[in-house]
């Protein structure tokens, strides 16, 4: 089974959202809006295909890593997300709760060894993540 394809987005909290937007803007060049922005790219096995790659920043006080208390969470894009769910709970992975679909994609997150919480997506074939950040 073809599990991990691809990095979906880094997440991390800071201080002030707004402010790190504007100072990665500046210095950057990153085109930020509330959500952060998106990396796009071409699939290396399908160029007609475009995934994105997102980076976005959260308050400190986001209730959105719970119930890890990382300051970061990492996105990783999946190829089948039902079938790996399986795989994560025999091998008694800690599922942080269930599959949620939205229009570009479901999202479940888990718990690695350290307490880290990763979310797991598998894009829909259109449309990318920026309204579920923040």
């Amino acid at each position: 089974m073809k599990k991990v394809t691809g990095l979906g987005g880094v997440f991390f909290k800071c201080a002030n959202p707004q402010a790190m937007n504007d100072w990665y803007a500046q210095h950057l060049g990153l085109a930020t809006s509330d959500y952060g922005t998106a990396f796009e790219w071409r699939q290396a096995d399908n160029a007609a295909k475009k995934g994105v790659t997102t980076w976005a920043t959260f308050a400190q006080d986001t209730a959105y890593f719970n119930p890890s208390a990382k300051p970061f969470m990492i996105n990783y894009r999946v190829a089948d997300i039902i079938g790996l769910v399986e795989e994560l709970r025999k091998a008694n992975v800690t599922i942080v709760d269930e599959i949620a679909e939205y229009a570009y994609g479901k999202f479940v997150h888990v718990l690695d060894p350290e307490g880290n919480i990763l979310e797991l997506w598998e894009p829909a074939e259109e449309g990318t993540p920026d309204e579920e950040a923040s």
